[in-house]
């Protein structure tokens, strides 16, 4: 039985997680239906540009994202501090980027006077909003709604469109966190759909590499794709909010990756692995197998033993999920 999604995020566990949503349809999500010829690629950039949209409303960071035919991995970052930051007013305007907000939000926003008791209610709603605004399921429910009501109206019809739930994974550890980035980021690669991470349409990867063309000066630093959380380099003191890799190392490991599942013989390993791959942990072996397969092994937690031992304590859990496969990948 699915547990309820409350059970499956903490923020004393994890702030990342990985979540895929999939059409529930015979007929695509974006692409080309191969039984009615119909093409649906434009979907892709709608999908695309709501994700990135929401990022900007919620106190979410987008770490990765790839979408597909028929489903959209995210790789997402929770900023519980920054959902914290905002005073009532902040609040209430991205809510009402979102919804119309009700008579009292609309009433402060216009900059007229409330009583006290009015006051109080608006207080008590401004709680409940800023925690839907560091929520993942309220940015999925978002997401998905918008796409399927848009998908509707062109393909003339109602009903569902995306399935009952969002798949989530939390990502417990550096070595989760860049296995599973790696993986949503190579999806097209994997399909067929491009040849290399630069080619990757509508992927998180793509508009890395694109950005990253670009060298700042006078450092001659990569630039880095806005919208997206930015790397920021090896855990240190005094680190600044953002992805604990350097940039450089990232893409030479995707880049890495993406030629090993173009090899004509499966599953060929070169010699020369990335070193990040040493700081992680993780033999060129393990990797390829969760640049191919990260969803398949484990269940609802992806890291180390000790850290999906932690997790499951904050949890609540009495079995430890996925034992077996944390001790197999992540030593």
């Amino acid at each position: 039985m699915p547990r309820p999604r409350y059970a499956q995020i903490s923020l004393d566990a994890t702030p990342y997680y990985h979540c895929v949503s999939r059409c529930v349809r015979r007929a695509f999500l974006c692409g080309t239906d191969t039984h009615t010829g119909q093409n649906y690629e434009h979907r892709r950039q709608w999908i695309e540009d709501k994700l990135l949209d929401l990022a900007d409303i919620f106190a979410l960071d987008v770490c990765a994202y790839a979408i597909m035919s028929n489903h959209y991995h995210v790789v997402l970052h929770i900023d519980k501090e920054q959902a914290d930051n905002w005073d009532h007013k902040e609040v209430i305007d991205r809510w009402h980027r979102l919804f119309s907000g009700n008579l009292l939000s609309q009433r402060f926003v216009r900059g007229e006077s409330l009583s006290k008791t009015e006051l109080k209610l608006l207080d008590q709603t401004v709680v409940i909003w800023r925690e839907r605004l560091n929520d993942i399921s309220w940015f999925m429910r978002v997401l998905n709604e918008s796409i399927a009501r848009d998908a509707n109206a062109e393909d003339r019809c109602t009903g569902r469109f995306w399935e009952g739930r969002f798949k989530t994974q939390a990502l417990l550890d550096e070595a989760a966190l860049a296995a599973c980035m790696a993986y949503v980021d190579l999806n097209p690669i994997r399909a067929r759909m491009a040849e290399t991470p630069e080619t990757s349409d509508h992927t998180s990867i793509k508009q890395r590499i694109s950005k990253a063309l670009q060298v700042s000066e006078p450092d001659h630093s990569r630039q880095q794709a806005s919208g997206l959380m930015p790397f920021v380099g090896y855990p240190r003191e005094n680190m600044p909010k953002g992805l604990p890799f350097r940039l450089t190392d990232y893409l030479e490991l995707v880049d890495w990756s993406g030629r090993i599942l173009h090899e004509d013989k499966k599953g060929a390993i070169p010699q020369q692995a990335p070193p990040v791959l040493q700081r992680l942990n993780i033999e060129p072996e393990q990797w390829l197998y969760l640049t191919k397969n990260f969803e398949s092994p484990f269940k609802n937690m992806a890291g180390t033993v000790f850290k999906l031992k932690q997790a499951c304590v904050a949890l609540g859990y009495v079995r430890t999920p996925g034992l077996r496969a944390c001790k197999q990948f992540f030593p």
